[in-house]
């Protein structure tokens, strides 16, 4: 689906946490906000998931078995697709400035100790989840504006095309009859 056909969508967030009981509370946290959550219980699910869905946020927890956060974290701003997605990571050790140091490092944007304050999750959420909807008004406008530039340059061309004509021949008229069709072709385009 394209930029211009996700527009009226909710944006989405993932939440990837290896204890189903903290994937319920962080998304009763967020219901009612205006975005939809998706949940995941591990780093290798979430990748998965990133491949499918285009995601405004993450919310992930850094110490899970087999994949920790920080490993999932470094393979998700590999990839060209989802390396701006933002990501927030959650973890139930007391604030370590190492552990937070180790998930700014993979790519965090944010590190929260648990117990996590709904009010100051929900807030940021809902500063993340405007930003990256503001981006994506930008992307979709720059799109756009590729798209008429194109449409500029092509009538440019057009036009310089009339005129060499023009200059080409005085009193010819299959040149005045080509020039009249480049110049119709110009004014529909551009209407």
């Amino acid at each position: 689906m394209t930029e211009l056909g996700t527009a009226h969508r909710l944006p989405k967030v993932l939440i990837v946490d290896d204890r189903p009981e903290n994937l319920l509370a962080l998304e009763a946290i967020l219901q009612g906000m205006p975005v939809q959550t998706v949940g995941v219980s591990s780093g290798e699910a979430a990748l998965k998931q990133l491949l499918v869905d285009e995601f405004a946020l993450i919310l992930m927890d850094a110490q899970m078995p087999d994949m920790d956060g920080f490993d999932t974290a470094r393979r998700i701003k590999q990839r060209e697709r989802t390396r701006y997605v933002p990501i927030v990571f959650l973890t139930a050790v007391d604030y370590n400035a190492h552990l937070a140091l180790r998930g700014y490092a993979a790519g965090a944007v944010d590190y929260l100790s648990k117990p996590i304050d709904p009010w100051v999750l929900r807030a940021k959420v809902s500063v993340l989840v405007e930003l990256w909807e503001k981006n994506r008004r930008v992307r979709t406008q720059a799109a756009l504006t590729q798209q008429y530039e194109r449409r500029l340059a092509h009538a440019a061309d057009r036009v310089d095309r009339a005129l060499a004509l023009l200059k080409a021949v005085a009193d010819d008229p299959a040149a005045e009859r080509e020039i009249r069709s480049l110049l119709t072709e110009l004014r529909d385009e551009l209407r």
